[in-house]
């Protein structure tokens, strides 16, 4: 059964995750894979800091539960993320049999389950995962959309300082 409390609980703690990604200069993406009720895997978002473009918090949060469980596949388990996944992690979900899939925010430029596309409900796939978008959305957005303002800013201040412009 699904517990709503649950599910918000776990995306706040992929909200704290997406805090330490905006702290290291990433867009703050955090990811929490859970199994039983238990944390068994957790990422944020590190393709710069580690010069990795599959360095995605999913992903991330996918391998650190497949060494925990020393197991590739996940059956059973719920991922938790703050933003909707793009291709990539959409494909890497199937793949590791994660049977639920939660997240905050929708990507409407690059969100693979609801919004630019729907993965997930692909004919082809020998794995069916559920999933639930707009947990904790508005602070899901909120952290991203904050992280974007503050970068455009910093832009903005740096072109100020080179123009000779105050």
């Amino acid at each position: 059964m699904i517990n709503k409390d649950d599910d918000e609980a776990w995306m706040a703690r992929a909200l704290q995750l997406a805090g330490q990604a905006a702290s290291a200069g990433e867009v703050p993406v955090g990811a929490v894979v859970v199994l039983d009720g238990k944390e068994i895997g957790s990422g944020f978002n590190a393709p710069i800091s580690g010069c990795d473009p599959t360095a995605h918090a999913e992903i991330r949060a996918l391998r650190d539960a497949a060494r925990r469980v020393a197991n590739y596949r996940l059956p059973g388990a719920t991922l938790y993320v703050t933003l909707e996944p793009c291709t990539m992690c959409v494909g890497a979900i199937v793949h590791s049999r994660v049977s639920r899939l939660v997240y905050g925010a929708a990507e409407p430029k690059a969100g693979a389950v609801e919004s630019a596309r729907q993965t997930l409900e692909e004919g082809h796939l020998n794995w069916r995962v559920e999933s639930t978008g707009g947990v904790l959305a508005e602070q899901c957005s909120g952290i991203i959309s904050d992280f974007f303002a503050r970068r455009r800013a910093d832009i903005r201040r740096r072109r100020q300082l080179f123009s000779g412009k105050e």
